[in-house]
């Protein structure tokens, strides 16, 4: 918790005056017992009214002060603790942001969405009532103690006892309770993923009736949350009959004693009274300290978890304006690019030297040396089977992960050496999964270009193979689209967000199987339409059909992580048999021996003619 204070920034003067207003409240409350006993023993015992009268009246100012601090506390602590819990989302969220693949693949989704919401709301909380008690009931406590010294020393001593054992009783538990809250929170995380996952995937779910199956471990998973809140609630719960066991046994003892020192005439009645109200005053500030230690300890939990994901590092560091980064010959950066713009006609495109990469985790490499290189304005095909490293390959262009081995380079540089946001602005992206974002198709088609205008959507779209979608929706451009654009097809959100790529003129078009929800006609008239694009734009596109890249002018075969062919259709169907193997598994009429046998049979129905 320490170390995320730097989010109470702007915050601090509300940070100091909520407890502050607490302490001025909690000193009324001190006042009130000794206004009450010199109100019994002057005021009711010698039935003088001008003192009774006084004593009420000053009963009453004592309340509405104290009504008056504590309003203003809840409003500063409420301040506070907001304004800290959005400064600390927004920086977990901005730091979620700067995380690479690599970071975001280790930590998974649904601990960042927990720790987002729940463990940011839970800090929230305990930084609210942080602010509030933790400094009142301890005054309260101390200051009843030391007010009792003041009206009798004997009697005060109980309390010099009483606070001790119950402060063991409940820093005791608290010890214990702390770890078993951080085990509720990761439980929580498995529930919240097994939730998100059903309810992404329940078309899936439901077509192979697996519902049962799927309630069965949505039941486990909540069993066992259940299971370790109810341990942790036991533990917890046991605090609060303690703390009054121990508390009633000393205000026994307290009255007991509080009689025999007014049967000495050492005290009076109403300062039994005050004693006796003090002691109260001890039970309720205890029972809530005992409250305010479990939300502390929930708070705490939470707080080092989030604190754990900021303490994560970006695993990619990028070059500032005069970058030294090594290229891939030994060159530093600058000297790499300076070359690679003397001959800007020159350079590759994209190039990749004996480039492996290994995911964290991997027992083995998804790719393992890999050499090739793209010209601009080239089309290159990305084929293989399922797990050949088809997607990770393309990644690897934009920088989504490092190399392990080896360098990929863009207009002869080095990836490495790009500053922030500079390679991205080259590169347009279609994912595998097709992503639209809830608004309008106009916003969607802005997200990687603000300032395109209606024209460039248009063009855009009608490019995809999506200008007739946006023209038979109502409102067109400002049609809605829902969250994660479930108010489309699969095959229009394909070429949605092929337009969108393409709305922001990148220099290389990645489309990485985009267009598998697609039919062969549209698909075909889709490259196409990209092939005649204005400017010289470097296509890769990653697909599972033959068919789709047949016509590139690169065709690269990827089996188990390495490249096994390279070439045009034709030099493959030669030379490569992993292709072969794949383009006749789709086109079985074109193997020899099919051709053979149908050449045959004509040529015996033309005899029996």
């Amino acid at each position: 918790m320490k170390k995320l204070s730097v989010y109470l920034k702007g915050y601090r003067r509300q940070s100091v005056l909520a407890p502050l207003f607490k302490l001025l409240e909690a000193l009324m409350d001190l006042f009130v017992p000794i206004v009450v006993a010199n109100l019994i023993d002057i005021g009711i015992r010698g039935n003088v009214k001008a003192v009774i009268t006084k004593d009420f009246l000053l009963m009453l100012a004592l309340a509405a002060a104290g009504l008056l601090f504590s309003i203003t506390a809840q409003y500063f602590a409420a301040n506070a603790s907001v304004g800290f819990a959005s400064n600390l989302r927004q920086a977990l969220f901005d730091h979620v942001q700067s995380l690479s693949y690599k970071e975001l693949d280790t930590l998974g989704t649904n601990t960042l969405i927990t720790r987002m919401t729940s463990d940011v709301q839970q800090v929230q909380n305990g930084l609210n009532l942080a602010l509030r008690l933790l400094l009142r009931s301890p005054f309260i406590v101390f200051g009843s103690m030391i007010m009792a010294f003041t009206i009798d020393v004997r009697c005060a001593l109980i309390f010099v006892v009483a606070i001790p054992v119950l402060s063991v009783v409940v820093f005791g538990i608290m010890l214990v309770s702390i770890p078993l809250f951080r085990k509720v929170q990761a439980a929580l995380d498995k529930v919240l993923g097994l939730t998100r996952e059903n309810l992404t995937g329940v078309r899936v779910i439901r077509a192979f009736c697996k519902e049962d199956r799927e309630v069965g471990k949505f039941e486990e998973a909540n069993e066992a949350l259940t299971k370790i809140n109810l341990f942790v609630g036991r533990i917890s719960a046991v605090m609060n009959p303690a703390t009054y066991f121990l508390i009633n046994l000393a205000t026994i003892y307290l009255i007991r004693e509080g009689a025999v020192r007014v049967n000495m005439g050492g005290i009076q009645q109403g300062q039994v009274v005050a004693l006796y109200n003090y002691m109260a005053q001890m039970i309720i500030e205890l029972i809530k300290l005992a409250s305010l230690i479990i939300s502390i300890n929930k708070a705490l939990a939470c707080a080092d978890r989030i604190e754990n994901i900021l303490e994560v590092k970006p695993g990619m560091d990028y070059p500032q304006e005069d970058s030294t980064a090594p290229s891939a010959d030994g060159e530093t950066a600058p000297a790499a690019a300076k070359a690679a713009c003397g001959d800007e006609e020159k350079a590759p495109a994209v190039e990749f030297r004996s480039v492996s990469f290994t995911y964290e985790g991997g027992g083995a490499p998804a790719l393992a040396g890999i050499t090739f290189t793209v010209h601009k304005g080239q089309t290159v095909g990305i084929i293989g089977g399922t797990g050949s490293g088809k997607t990770t390959l393309v990644n690897l262009i934009p920088r989504f992960y490092d190399v392990t081995e080896g360098a990929v380079l863009i207009d002869g540089k080095d990836v490495r050496s790009f500053r922030e946001g500079e390679l991205t602005g080259k590169i347009g992206v279609v994912p595998q999964r097709s992503v639209l974002f809830e608004g309008t198709i106009r916003d969607n088609m802005r997200f990687g270009n603000p300032d395109a205008t209606d024209e460039d959507i248009w063009k855009a779209l009608e490019t995809a193979q999506a200008k007739e979608i946006v023209e038979g929706k109502q409102g067109q451009l400002d049609a809605p689209v829902e969250q994660n654009g479930r108010n489309f097809s699969g095959g229009q959100k394909q070429r949605l967000t092929i337009a969108r790529a393409i709305v922001r003129h990148p220099e290389i078009l990645i489309m990485d199987d985009s267009a598998s929800a697609l039919d062969f006609a549209t698909d075909a008239r889709l490259r196409q339409a990209v092939h005649d694009l204005e400017g010289s734009m470097t296509v890769f596109i990653v697909s599972q059909r033959t068919s789709s890249i047949r016509n590139a002018d690169l065709i690269i075969v990827l089996d188990d992580g390495a490249a096994v062919g390279q070439g045009t259709h034709d030099e493959l169907m030669q030379s490569c048999e992993t292709y072969r193997e794949i383009y006749y598994s789709q086109f079985p009429e074109e193997r020899p021996e099919n051709k053979v046998k149908a050449v045959a049979g004509a040529a015996g129905k033309e005899a029996l003619a």
